[in-house]
């Protein structure tokens, strides 16, 4: 059977985000943590906190971590494995400046010699499973030719694929010949990952690569929360049943955040991320009223617009 895993996204897909949609969509096989990283030698507090929340129980939960050297890989996978984790995801992926520039996320794909170390590592780590999301390179759709004979060699139970350099970001063309010759020569499961945000994308690409172990949706279930659920039972929801769910969903999270935040200001930066993916499900006045909102109640007017 497909697996349906779900993109790690700062900002958006906390513990929160992550309980709720368990508790009412269903449909995802496997969450992932937004990344865990190392500050002043340790893993940041923050992180802990997220990895020890007890939100987490009603999802198979696998955390993701982003390093530069082996060090900090260390520090971050025995911490893990302290807390009691056995599955640890590597984010080689991560396409944002600041984390590329100091040697993290899409840059390891550039670096040989850390992922020799790396693989070499992972194999002494009997006690916990290893898994891979990475870019094609950093700036160019072919350094990834680099770095396969590597990855073949270590022993991880999958690998995400996002077809793009990280110079893209999240837009322009995804390099699905590149994909294709990466998928064939992978000596591992292969995840896609990338642009999935509807039915007929996700039908396209499991009939373009039929030898894909799964899939991993990322912005395509904040902007369609119910998309992974639709899928995997096979149907298309009308706008109504949509909304219903999407409307029972904020208002858990929102209930939640209003619970363990003080003040308006914490409250609405914590919720208002919820709508960002979703002008298309609520409408463009609707949203952009909600956007605007300074205070709760202002807020709570604009999202009694959605129905």
């Amino acid at each position: 059977m497909i697996k349906i895993f779900a993109a790690p996204l700062q900002g958006y897909t906390d513990a929160a985000w992550r309980h709720f949609h368990a508790e009412i969509y269903d449909g995802i096989d496997s969450y992932f943590t937004p990344f865990l990283r190392v500050e002043k030698g340790a893993m940041r507090s923050q992180d802990i906190k997220a990895i020890n929340s007890s939100l987490n129980v009603n999802q198979n939960l696998i955390p993701q971590i982003i390093f530069r050297d082996i060090n900090e890989f260390e520090i971050l996978t025995d911490t893990l494995v302290q807390k009691g984790y056995k599955y640890v995801d590597l984010n080689l992926g991560c396409p944002f400046p600041p984390q590329v520039k100091h040697g993290r996320g899409a840059a390891v794909i550039c670096n040989e010699t850390l992922l020799r170390e790396l693989s070499e590592r992972i194999k002494k780590h009997k006690e916990i499973e290893f898994s891979i999301k990475m870019r094609l390179g950093v700036d160019s759709p072919d350094t990834w030719r680099g770095a396969i004979e590597i990855l073949n060699e270590t022993p991880l139970t999958h690998i995400t694929i996002h077809p793009r350099i990280a110079q893209q970001q999240y837009s322009g063309d995804l390099y699905i010949e590149q994909f294709a010759e990466l998928l064939k020569i992978s000596s591992h499961y292969v995840i896609f990952n990338g642009d999935l945000t509807s039915n007929s994308e996700i039908t396209k690409r499991l009939s373009q690569f039929p030898s894909l172990a799964g899939i991993m949706i990322g912005r395509g279930l904040l902007k369609r929360p119910s998309l992974a659920l639709e899928f995997r039972n096979g149907e298309e929801w009308d706008e109504n049943r949509r909304i219903q769910l999407l409307v029972k969903f904020h208002n858990k999270l929102f209930e939640h955040y209003k619970n363990n935040l003080c003040g308006d200001t914490q409250i609405l930066s914590k919720i208002k991320p919820f709508w960002e993916y979703l002008e298309d499900e609520i409408g463009r006045k609707t949203a952009k009223a909600i956007r605007k909102a300074t205070s709760l109640n202002k807020y709570l007017s604009a999202v009694s617009m959605v129905d």
